[in-house]
């Protein structure tokens, strides 16, 4: 038995890629079973509840598609693993590494979010560097979970049946690491609640500066991703008077935080934090620190001598492991908006 695993486990290395994706062992992931069709070449990976179609050339999903109920959402969910690995089901030359994210100035971004996880062994597998995307570190903590994947998330809280959620990202903006793991320029959620018949997309830009704009009708994804996700939905019309909008942004802002990383002394970050808490938008700053200590009094200082906050600061070392690798030398400014 242990040597047929492995003729198996060597024939899905060796096999040749291909435009097709399969799935044989998750399809009930897909709407109708009906999986998408994309003339970008890569390999199928089914998880226990998600699938990913990734880009061995890319080293990022191509897409991941998941199926969700508010059921599922409301139950109890696992605490967050934190735990990333490199997937050992793709051959070494196609996989992304821990070591192509450190010091890239890139967060590891969820195509299947661990937050949607509903039990340990998903909320693990989540955490798959086959399942990330180099995303830009304010995006992915600030926009994009709160702008998009909350929505997602409320929604289906709100609805009967299943619902089914693909993620991806597109275009080049560049590498990072050794591995040469691609930035993508645009990132992608499309929504499909299958009782209703009516799909949209949330499609936003990979910067720290991106701003939110309502989504975008299932016919509009498909022409930019080149992606046909063969979802059989109402007319453009009636799709499109039926997109849930996302929330005001008084809302979203209000009581709320965002982080401000800092690799070393940047004034211009600096100065526009000043500049937020003189228009009275800053209700407090905690510098949280790990090795930096010097880096993180630098900045307190600034802010202290020119502004009337005073931050705190809060030293946190969490323990490495042998799948992830903290960034000790960082700082991060934790700042709560009025």
């Amino acid at each position: 038995m242990k040597l047929f695993r492995t003729f198996i486990t060597l024939l899905a290395l060796i096999a040749p890629l291909s435009a097709y994706a399969l799935f044989d062992e998750c399809k009930e992931l897909f709407p109708n079973q009906q999986v998408p069709t994309s003339q970008q070449i890569g390999r199928d990976l089914c998880f226990d509840s998600f699938a990913i179609y990734y880009s061995p050339t890319d080293k990022k999903p191509i897409y991941t598609v998941e199926k969700l109920s508010r059921e599922q959402l409301l139950a109890p969910h696992p605490r967050r693993s934190n735990q990333f690995y490199e997937e050992a089901r793709l051959p070494f030359s196609e996989r992304s590494l821990l070591s192509d994210y450190r010091g890239s100035g890139y967060d590891r971004g969820h195509n299947a979010p661990a937050g949607d996880m509903s039990n340990e062994r998903s909320m693990a597998q989540s955490f798959s560097l086959a399942n990330m995307m180099p995303q830009a570190r304010q995006n992915n903590q600030g926009i994009w979970a709160k702008n998009v994947e909350e929505p997602t998330r409320l929604y289906i809280k709100r609805t009967a049946g299943d619902v089914y959620v693909f993620t991806g990202s597109t275009g080049n903006s560049g590498s990072i690491g050794k591995g040469r793991v691609t930035i993508p320029s645009h990132l992608y959620k499309l929504v499909y609640d299958p009782n209703k018949k009516q799909a949209w997309a949330y499609w936003v830009e990979n910067t720290n500066e991106a701003s939110m704009s309502p989504p975008i009708t299932y016919q509009d994804l498909m022409q930019k991703t080149g992606i046909d996700f063969h979802l059989p939905v109402n007319g453009e019309s009636h799709v499109s008077q039926q997109i849930p909008t996302e929330p005001k942004p008084n809302k979203v802002l209000m009581g709320g935080w965002y982080p401000v990383f800092f690799d070393n002394f940047a004034p211009a970050k600096v100065d526009q934090l000043i500049k937020s808490i003189q228009e009275g938008r800053v209700a407090s700053i905690q510098i949280q620190y790990d090795r930096n200590r010097e880096l993180a009094q630098k900045i307190a200082t600034q802010i202290q001598t020119q502004s009337p906050i005073i931050p705190s600061q809060v030293q946190s070392s969490p323990p490495d492991s042998p799948t992830v690798t903290y960034e000790r030398n960082r700082v991060t400014v934790i700042v709560r908006s009025k």
